[in-house]
């Protein structure tokens, strides 16, 4: 098992930035496809982006897709979020994800990860 804490969020004005930080212990993130998701009131947890276990490919969502940057540093064995240009709809609770046999073909699927942040809150007002 690997534990993940989000950290970051915050409130913040369209067109702010706000940088999103998953920091694990338990296991060496080099092992894990991982994730960020989000989910705004209401609604049904969606996939943001993900980097999978070699660091070399990454992957996001249409909406966020020029805006946001994933990255990590498997020595500090922390996962960030750049979130720039930021958009209320982009507003919600966001979690990290981390699975070591998600398979990256499932990496936009949120029953394919087995370890979850608790999550942070991000609001963008307009």
């Amino acid at each position: 098992q690997v534990q993940l804490v989000e950290s970051g969020g915050g409130l913040v004005q369209a067109g702010g930035s706000l940088r999103l930080s998953c920091a694990a212990s338990g296991r060496t993130i080099a092992n894990d496809d991982m994730g960020w998701f989000r989910q705004a009131p209401g609604k049904e947890r969606e996939f943001v982006a993900a980097i999978n276990r070699s660091g070399g490919v990454i992957d996001y969502v249409d909406s966020v897709n020029g805006r946001f940057t994933i990255s990590r540093d498997v020595a500090k064995n922390t996962m960030y979020l750049q979130m720039n240009n930021l958009k209320p709809e982009d507003t919600g609770v966001y979690y990290c994800a981390a699975g070591a046999s998600t398979g990256w073909y499932r990496r936009a699927i949120s029953q394919a990860y087995d370890n979850w942040g608790q999550g942070t809150q991000v609001t963008v007002s307009s």
